[in-house]
């Protein structure tokens, strides 16, 4: 099989997560012994995971965020009144899991 025309079709085409996801499957040896079928459905799946990365990084990009916010920056010696164990508790979102609703109050500071 001719592997370099393939990739390059598919990088014509726009399928820019198939065609990095058949150079792997093809360097790696115990994916030589895949079906046909598992062969595609890795290279959809790829695919589509790739699309919705971008979709999200464009999103993201375009909602113009001040903050990339993660749970382990936060800041619990500013004065914002945080209590460091029901913060941590409800980064478990455990609430989520028991069906709880949950409603966050207080002052918004925009100039932070």
């Amino acid at each position: 099989m001719l592997i370099h025309p393939t990739i390059d079709m598919l990088r014509e085409l726009g399928l820019h997560g198939m065609a990095t996801a058949f150079q792997e499957l093809d360097a790696q040896s115990e994916a030589r012994g895949l079906e046909h079928g598992e062969w595609l459905a890795m290279l959809l799946e790829r695919e589509a995971t790739m699309r919705r990365q971008k979709r999200f990084e464009a999103r993201a990009r375009a909602a113009k965020l001040r903050h990339d916010a993660q749970i382990e920056n936060a800041d619990f010696r500013a004065a914002r009144g945080l209590d460091r164990n029901l913060f941590m508790a409800l980064a478990g979102c455990d609430w989520v899991r028991k069906h709880h609703n949950l409603l966050i109050t207080g002052p918004a500071d925009p100039t932070t």
